[in-house]
């Protein structure tokens, strides 16, 4: 229910995110932390906000943005793909976007490539929710000379014993003596390099060139641009019957993150 005592409205982390303030994953974060307020009143997980009411966070009240942004950014090594402001390297203030944005997913801090920014929370989980199946394709270089073993096992699913999971199997082409390409459906943390390290092999750069079918294309580091309309309609058309289950209910627990 509502502060009002009525199943009308919208919950408000769903709220927060579809005004393009933050994903609903940082919503929870800010309404446990008691930063955002309804009609003057401290916010609780799971409260609705119905027409008329008044929401702030952390002072500031909270206007829903008409505007659907989609961005795909190039993150360069050192960036980290998170909105809180507390990351001095945080992917948002890289950015400088003039509205509201937030990642879509995540990218570990010692990886580049392509990252998307957007402010529909709704469009996040659908690409996100590994259940979903949508393809993320990355290049990686790694210390040593790669072998037929190293691919076909890399193929064939990883077990990886810190997480107690097992990887899908997956598509993967040697590109070079140590170089690779790898198209995933998951999200696990840092799953690409604990792929590797199974088998002794380490990662030395890794980049993300596609996602779905958005491609990193001739954007250079730190650079970005707009989605085209081509683009964002056959995401759309792709992403239309994808579950929009919010991924950290997914993910939550045993290390299960976004990030590669």
């Amino acid at each position: 229910m509502n502060q009002n005592g009525t199943e009308n409205g919208i919950r408000i982390n769903k709220y927060l995110s579809e005004a393009g303030i933050c994903s609903r994953r940082e919503a929870d974060r800010q309404i446990e932390a008691g930063n955002v307020t309804i009609d003057g009143k401290t916010a609780r997980i799971g409260d609705r906000v119905i027409d008329g009411q008044t929401v702030y966070l952390g002072g500031r009240p909270v206007q829903k943005e008409e505007e659907k942004i989609l961005l795909a950014v190039y993150k360069p090594r050192g960036i980290v793909c998170t909105s809180q402001k507390k990351e001095r390297n945080n992917i948002v203030d890289f950015v400088g976007y003039s509205k509201r944005i937030y990642p879509v997913g995540r990218l570990d801090k010692d990886s580049e490539g392509l990252i998307l920014m957007t402010n529909q929370g709704a469009l996040v989980n659908k690409i996100m929710r590994a259940g979903n199946m949508h393809e993320k394709e990355y290049i990686v270089e790694v210390h040593k000379e790669i072998t037929p073993d190293f691919i076909q096992g890399m193929a064939n699913g990883v077990y990886l014993k810190e997480l107690d999971v097992t990887t899908r199997r997956c598509k993967i082409s040697q590109t070079g003596k140590r170089q690779f390409t790898i198209v995933l459906t998951q999200g696990y943390n840092r799953q690409i390099r604990r792929m590797c390290q199974v088998f002794s092999y380490r990662v030395v750069s890794l980049k993300r060139v596609r996602i779905m079918n958005i491609h990193l294309g001739g954007l250079k580091p730190g650079a970005y641009r707009k989605v085209t309309k081509e683009e964002y309609q056959v995401l759309m058309n792709l992403t239309k019957h994808s579950s929009q289950t919010t991924v950290i209910n997914e993910w939550a627990g045993g290390g299960r993150t976004w990030r590669k």
